[in-house]
């Protein structure tokens, strides 16, 4: 008799329409070039290498983007076979790993029920273990998961009970609950313990009134006046022991760890990669589950069944036993109606995996993996215990912990080069992602109808520009490595898989061909000067297939995605505003980092935010309110292209037969006008805090004039 299936995995219905498209638009690309090289040898220019070496750069991208696109994947699973499958006895441990680092950024009350979520998986208590990495090392944080282990008690058998969905409390009672018998006592519970947390969070301090044993009074004794979140000890405390510890039913609960690793501020502690690697090594000492997930604190679990989904691909004997990680593609809960940020990255976490997937697997998105334990401890010498075991607190076990928890733990090893999380980029998940993949193993996508998980995202579009910054000097520091996917990666990976990372890694490089577009048609129509052919010319239609066929695909993939025209309008828009933002400033900051000027840091991305700030944001209205270098770079834009389009305009209204010539850079200059309307308004019509501050507009313009002036000599 056939077992029955836990997975199956089908090619995209579209993968020939993409390919006849790909085939189509590429034939295009080379007769752009053709006139291209012939421009170029009939008449050489400034203007002409320009746009020949921007060209270059966008069909670089283009190519790489449709490795994505040759062969997509869809994956379904079955967890409802697991029990014909497998008992429950052969259910793989897991270890779950919380990650957090900053109470102000990253308030407790919220990662609390990012832990609570977790800890009231349908799986198995015993094999379940939970901990909460504190790379902050704050006592708050401590005290808010001694809280919350109280409340647990409650809350995972209510959970279990009434088949609870959303298993984050904070949601759930904010999703107006069904009401049981026990839901007003249990909703009273939770209030009461988010006042208590966020008491200790607004003073900063926890007081010893507020510590109602002894055991737990002895843990807040390490943080003296010496302790600080850059110099600080290990500190492991186990709230919660699953061979010990009950529910208010009676039922064995999962563990619930409290863990921050030792650091020194003489010592390198290579950011959240450094945290994961010294876990890893925790909790191989005291649970030591062949799975594990890694988790940010404020990606919360939307559906208990996710570990579930996990197993379908872990016991299934037709994958590949090389099967590193299932990733769990990143959705959000807290982003408004039409996306005004486009910061759901539909194309990056939806569409683009189903075809990375089919070449090797997913890139590891820091969040939502399930990872198997050998493939990041591979070779690797670790004290090895039994998975199922409970938790030994006796002296040895925990000196142990402590021990690998280290800051100097690491020194002469191979853990960050050839072990665990690899070290050397600002986004050491996809570097880590991207070494695994090298090694041969393996990774899948997980998509599920209803989200895996739900996290937040920035709702000022300065901590949205930072936040990519960020992710992109990372992916340059990999890039423009040794271990660049298009010499090390085509070495040891599929080609295609390799062009997939090449994309990713590579795409700031677009700055250079939306800076070009951006300002260089726009002084040349102030300058009456056509670089463009003119609309009676046949390379004109070209031209127009050329923009159709990519914001025409683009478009279609949104809206086969179930998405509208509002959410890929945004998308679009955001595409040209961090082209001229975050990615330039990507670059510079490489550059600066290579030349030993300046240091790469790990900033935690804001997670807080003000009622003001969330209601405009609701409303679908830009947040500027800072002034920073990324947001001058967007008003530069957009002040040279409205002043390019209204010269421009006034020239071809005056002077009769420009139209043709100009059609093309006034096209170009007026689409950038219509992207740039929040900007304008950011600029002159909005009084709140979250306007275009005045500064940065008089910069903006005044640039914007000596852009213009210097530049009017080339034409």
């Amino acid at each position: 008799m056939l077992k029955p299936s836990l997975h199956t995995s089908k090619p995209s219905p579209a993968t020939f329409l993409n390919r006849t498209f790909i085939l189509v638009y590429a034939i295009a690309i080379f007769a752009h070039f053709y006139r291209h090289f012939r421009n170029l040898i009939s008449s050489p220019s400034l203007t002409t290498t320009t746009l020949f070496i921007s060209d270059l750069i966008l069909s670089f991208l283009w190519a790489t983007w449709q490795a994505f696109f040759l062969n997509p994947v869809h994956r379904e699973v079955f967890p409802e076979n697991l029990r014909l499958v497998a008992e429950e006895t052969e259910y793989l441990g897991l270890d779950v790993f919380v990650f957090t680092a900053d109470p102000l950024k990253e308030p407790p009350v919220a990662v609390v029920n990012t832990v609570l979520s977790v800890l009231a998986y349908d799986y198995p208590t015993e094999k379940l273990s939970v901990y909460v990495s504190d790379d902050g090392g704050s006592e708050l944080t401590l005290f808010a998961f001694m809280e919350a282990a109280k409340f647990a008690k409650y809350w995972l058998p209510y959970c279990r009970k009434y088949n609870v969905m959303d298993r984050s409390p904070q949601v759930y009672f904010g999703n107006d609950p069904c009401l049981f018998p026990e839901t007003k006592d249990i909703q009273r519970m939770f209030e009461k313990m988010k006042a208590t947390i966020q008491n200790v969070v607004d003073r900063g301090t926890v007081d010893q009134d507020e510590i109602n044993d002894d055991p737990a009074f002895k843990s807040f004794t390490k943080w003296t006046h010496e302790f600080t979140r850059h110099q600080h000890p290990t500190v492991i405390e186990i709230l919660l022991k699953s061979n010990e510890d009950k529910d208010v039913t009676d039922h064995y609960m999962p563990n619930l760890i409290y863990f921050s690793r030792k650091k020194n501020k003489n010592i390198p502690h290579h950011f959240k990669g450094g945290a994961l690697n010294a876990l890893i090594r925790v909790s191989t000492v005291l649970t030591n589950a062949p799975m594990f997930l890694t988790l940010d604190c404020d990606m919360y679990s939307n559906d208990p069944k996710t570990p579930l989904r996990t197993l379908c691909f872990f016991l299934d004997p037709n994958v590949d036993p090389k099967l590193a990680f299932v990733q769990f593609p990143q959705r959000y809960h807290s982003i408004n109606k039409n996306d005004t940020y486009g910061a759901e990255f539909l194309l990056e976490t939806q569409v683009s995996p189903l075809g990375m997937d089919s070449w090797g697997g997913m890139l590891f998105m820091g969040t939502g993996g399930f990872f198997r334990r050998q493939a990041l401890l591979e070779d690797a010498s670790e004290p090895q215990r039994l998975w199922n075991e409970p938790i030994d607190e006796s002296g040895d076990v925990l000196q142990l912990a402590h021990r690998v928890a280290s800051c100097t733990y690491e020194e002469n090893t191979k853990w960050g080069q050839e072990i665990g999380f690899r070290y050397g980029s600002l986004v050491e998940d996809i570097f880590s992602g991207f070494r695994l993949h090298c090694s041969g193993w393996k990774s899948v996508t997980c998509n599920p109808t209803r989200a895996a998980f739900l996290g937040n995202t920035p709702r000022s579009l300065h901590d949205f520009l930072a936040q990519i910054n960020r992710w992109y000097m990372g992916m340059l520091q990999i890039g423009l490595s040794k271990f660049s996917p298009m010499t090390f990666g085509m070495k040891f990976m599929n080609p295609l898989h390799a062009l997939c990372y090449s994309h990713y890694l590579f795409r700031p490089f677009l700055s250079i061909p939306v800076f070009v577009y951006a300002f260089l048609p726009q002084v040349a129509l102030v300058n009456s000067s056509p670089i463009f052919p003119k609309v009676s010319d046949p390379w004109f239609y070209l031209y127009v297939f050329l923009f159709v066929g990519a914001y025409g695909k683009e478009f279609i993939d949104y809206v086969m995605a179930g998405l509208g025209f509002k959410k890929w309008w945004n998308h679009q828009r955001m595409w040209l505003i961090i082209g001229c933002s975050s990615y330039p400033s990507s670059l510079f900051d490489w550059s600066l980092t290579s030349l030993g000027m300046s240091t790469s840091d790990f900033n935690v991305t804001n997670k807080a935010s003000n009622d003001e700030l969330s209601k405009r944001y609701e409303q679908g209205v830009f947040e500027f309110g800072v002034g920073s270098t990324l947001l001058l770079a967007v008003n530069i834009v957009a002040v040279v292209n409205l002043i390019g389009f209204v010269i421009g305009m006034k020239q071809v209204l005056m002077k009769s037969g420009r139209f043709e010539e100009l059609f093309m850079q006034l096209f170009i200059a007026g689409f950038g006008v219509v992207n740039s309307l929040p900007v304008y308004e950011g600029m002159v019509l909005r009084s709140d805090k979250g306007k275009m501050p005045t500064k940065i507009v008089l910069k903006s313009v005044c640039v914007a004039l000596v852009v213009y002036w210097m530049f009017s000599w080339a034409f």
